[in-house]
């Protein structure tokens, strides 16, 4: 191997590396760097691994450890004090990070970009910026760090980070230094003595018969202890969240269902001789044809894809009053078919899992799942091992979105811990990522809506038929709630909506940010505006006349009761709206509800521990996932708010040492099942404090409560009253366009019940804005022949700060009662309403009213600098 020497923050380094290796593995595996991380190698993309080479910023991970032979090499561990304590104080400060894992790259570029420009503009730093990707924040506060990060380099001072973590503060998030500076590992990051590194064997195709499974080759390749197959599972091989159709190993003489289903797992070494031997696993297959679209799943005849169920996943059915009488007898109808497309997820920390043996048998999994509880059940019934020998922990992940709710890598890890007796951790590729996990659903929707003569609504019909791919994941679910958001905030008498889910052998699709109420709203927002046309209003004016209220009827039959934000928001950009069309701007418009709690007769639960350590610390145990959205800096502030606790002293975590599953961190739940548990939790603690004991007192203590939401009805269910969900939030959005057809502005406002933090609020609100905005113009994940045509993240699709317009965000508090001091869930409402707003503006634009997403065609799409794919557009689905 060839020796290199070279100075690595400031130390002389002299490494042996493999021919090829790139500089980002030398640092990571040879020199114990973890501020580098590994988001897209080799692409060079996403700017997660950046380091400055001679004072040149450079993304290791494209290249060659070799090329820096006799170079100085410096990542953030080597900046001086001075400039690391700036750089975190400055992220902290602005909330310019969310699940934090970008973000040591950022703050590096931030680094160099000051020392050549110390009084950087926006424009200025957002063009620095480009060549990194930020999944979570719309980039809005990294600008912000930034700039104060430049202000404080000239001598300004830094604004004193709030220390009241009572409820309304911006109180820092939680470990948001340590994660700026890339000190709080992720789970690439760990590691153990002996550990192994593994790597998988993927089918390449959508649908083959697995007819011969050869690992002798890939055994005897150097540095191999094990190469597991579907026979050395000891126990269910198949699990799934919902329904237990998805194996973790295919076996001799099975289908593969899609390019992402594992055949064989090694464990070595290294990551590059497992990566080696598993080039070795020899497998023969019977191609067979594949189920290509929804379409051809349902037709007769066609091949039953997954064989614990036919090809109809679900089919959800809302019918209320006489739809068909209705639009008969409407003023006006307008119709038409919506298509939505496969949107990747890109979180920027791909899937990866730790195991590690433990005495007795015992093992402990360290996971990035979106629900460790979930994780830890499939996990342990696959090794045929009791849930309580299986010791789980969340390792807060680097982004999620929905797509680590299903499990990834943690089966095959684990399993390879069995086998070995040893430490193993496996990490996905960005490549094997896109390959692996569930997307967006694409969905076809054609609606039929009427209103009266004023713009009334009087009826919605609706048929929607949704792609899930080969495994359930919980497509069912994402097609019943764009079923049951089929009408948007607005009042409908008349409700005839069919929603399908098919299995085809395509990627499959489950939970993504918005669950189907984003692809519905896309079609009965465009709906609205087209009827408002017909009337001779604006889209202002239609919606308007159409919003609910507390009293109206939801499009499930709920009555809503409560907590209905959606005119405050309607009204608080009314200025915005009409200002911009008296200028003569092209503007649209878009409204949206989301519900927050799953619901739908689903049992959830928010549980608690609080438990007071020798050091008096208080530990705070929650089921929920980490992932981003501050849900342990908020959970700090309930806590706080109860207790009268300094917010310092509360310790967040996640893992096994109590029974509190929850399920997944999803349907916008978090924050109003885990808050009311952590209130309860808190005020058995404050009963003890204010009884005038101290928390010296109190040592040992646990304070427990778990909270039951039990009352929810299934959807279509006859029952006496209907109650599908919790609660729900409210967003009206506005879109304005410059003189080209750009956007140049974009306003969101949302009811959130209760700000608990504003600037994590806002921050979720901006980088769901982002989201809306990638998914209404630019992002896809088309398939050929099941396949995705691409894995680069630039033509994948998601925006560059570069290309973000001005975002403005208007918190709305219209306190939820069912909630924790009001509050209820935001993380998905933002990009519901999203694509429908574009939409209408770019109409106002040119004229074209555009029913398929990604809008690519439009003057909006084009002035983006990413989302251009290569290839046969006639070949994909």
């Amino acid at each position: 191997m060839p020796t290199i020497d070279f100075s690595l923050n400031g130390q002389p380094r002299r490494l042996e590396v493999r021919e090829g290796e790139s500089l980002l593995d030398a640092l990571r595996d040879r020199c114990g760097v973890i501020s580098t991380k590994d988001g897209c190698q080799p692409q060079g993309q996403c700017g997660c691994c950046l380091a400055l080479v001679d004072g040149q910023a450079k993304t290791t991970c494209a290249l060659s450890a070799e090329k820096v032979a006799g170079k100085q090499v410096v990542t953030l561990e080597g900046l001086p004090e001075g400039d690391r304590a700036l750089l975190a104080r400055a992220f902290v400060a602005t909330g310019g990070l969310q699940c934090g894992f970008c973000i040591p790259g950022f703050a590096l570029r931030a680094k160099h970009l000051c020392d050549k420009n110390p009084n950087p503009s926006r424009a200025e730093i957002a063009k620095a910026i480009d060549g990194h990707l930020c999944r979570c924040t719309g980039y809005v506060k990294i600008v912000d760090a930034i700039e104060l990060y430049a202000r404080a380099k000239r001598g300004e001072p830094l604004p004193e980070l709030e220390t009241d973590a009572g409820l309304g503060k911006p109180y820092p998030r939680y470990k948001g230094e340590q994660m700026t500076l890339g000190d709080r590992p992720y789970v690439a990051d760990l590691t153990r003595e002996g550990m192994l590194h593994g790597a998988l064997v993927l089918s390449p195709h959508p649908r083959a018969k697995v007819t011969r499974i050869d690992t002798q080759k890939a055994l005897a390749h150097p540095g191999v202890h094990a190469v597991a197959t579907a026979a050395d599972v000891p126990g269910e091989r198949w699990y799934g969240l919902l329904y237990k159709d998805w194996p973790a190993f295919i076996a001799l003489g099975e289908e593969a269902r899609y390019v992402g289903d594992v055949i064989a797992a090694v464990a070595a070494v290294d990551e590059a001789s497992a990566r080696a031997a598993a080039i070795l696993v020899e497998v023969e297959y019977e191609i067979l044809t594949p189920v290509l679209s929804p379409d051809e799943a349902l037709a007769p005849g066609a091949p039953q894809v997954n064989p614990t169920h036919d090809n109809v996943l679900s089919r959800s059915v809302i019918t209320r009053g006489d739809a068909d009488a209705a639009l008969a007898s409407s003023a006006h109808v307008v119709e038409g078919t919506w298509q939505t497309q496969r949107i990747e997820h890109l979180y920027l920390e791909p899937e990866c899992a730790l195991a590690e043996p433990l005495p007795g048998g015992k093992m402990a999994l360290f996971t990035q799942g979106q629900g460790v509880f979930d994780d830890r059940r499939q996990v342990a019934a696959l090794l045929g091992m009791a849930e309580d020998d299986l010791y789980v922990e969340l390792v807060p992940n680097g982004g999620a979105f929905g797509g680590k709710e299903d499990m990834s890598v943690q089966a095959q890890t684990a399993l390879l811990c069995k086998l070995t007796g040893r430490p193993v951790r496996i990490e996905l590729t960005r490549e094997e990522s896109i390959r692996i996990h569930p997307k967006r659903h694409p969905i076809r929707m054609h609606y039929r809506v009427g209103c009266d003569a004023e713009g009334r609504l009087t009826a919605v019909k609706a048929r929607m038929l949704g792609d899930s791919g080969p495994y359930a994941s919980v497509g069912g679910k994402v097609l019943e709630r764009a079923a049951g958001h089929a009408c948007g905030p607005y009042r409908v008498p008349h409700v005839d909506v069919e929603a399908v889910a098919a299995y085809t052998n395509n990627p499959p699709c489950g939970a993504m940010r918005g669950f189907g109420a984003n692809q519905a709203s896309f079609a009965i927002e465009g709906c609205l505006d087209l009827l408002a046309k017909k009337v001779g209003i604006d889209g202002y004016q239609i919606r308007d006349r159409n919003i609910v209220a507390i009293g109206d009827v939801f499009s499930t039959g709920q009555i809503l009761e409560k907590s209905v934000g959606i005119r405050k928001t309607l009204e608080a950009v009314k200025a915005v709206y009409y200002q911009a069309k008296a200028a003569g701007r092209a503007v649209g418009i878009g409204c949206g509800i989301k519900n927050s709690g799953i619901g739908n007769g689903v049992q959830e639960w928010g549980k608690c521990r609080l438990v007071v350590e020798n050091d008096l610390t208080v530990s705070l145990y929650n089921g929920y996932t980490e992932m981003g959205q501050g849900l342990l800096t908020i959970l700090i502030q309930f806590a706080t708010e109860v207790t009268g606790l300094s917010g310092s002293v509360f310790r967040p975590k996640v893992d096994s040492t109590f029974a509190l599953g929850c399920g997944q961190t999803t349907g916008s739940r978090a924050t109003l099942f885990a808050g009311n548990a952590v209130k309860s939790a808190a005020e058995k603690l404050r009963a003890d404090l204010d009884r005038g004991k101290a928390l010296g007192d109190l040592v040992g203590q646990v304070y427990a409560a778990d909270v039951v939401i039990d009352d929810t009805t299934p959807l279509g269910k006859p029952v006496a009253k209907i109650k599908t969900h919790t609660a729900f939030g409210y967003a009206t959005q506005i879109c304005i366009l410059d003189e080209q057809g750009r956007i140049e502005r974009f306003v969101a406002a949302h009811d959130v019940g209760r700000v608990v933090n504003p600037v994590l609020c806002s921050g979720q609100v901006e980088g769901s804005v982002h989201m809306g905005l990638g998914y209404a113009l630019t992002e896809e994940l088309p398939v050929s022949n099941g396949m995705p045509v691409t894995t680069k993240l630039r033509e994948i699709g998601v925006l560059r700060a570069k290309d973000m317009p001005e975002v403005e965000v208007i918190l709305v508090e219209d306190p939820e009662p069912e909630g924790p001091f009001g509050a209820k869930g935001v993380g998905e409402i933002g990009l519901v309403p999203t694509a429908g707003a574009v939409a209408g503006a770019l109409e106002a634009f040119d004229g074209i009213r555009r029913m398929t997403l990604p809008m690519k065609d439009s003057p909006a799409a084009r002035a983006m600098s990413v989302g251009r794919i290569k290839g046969d557009r006639e070949k994909w689905r």
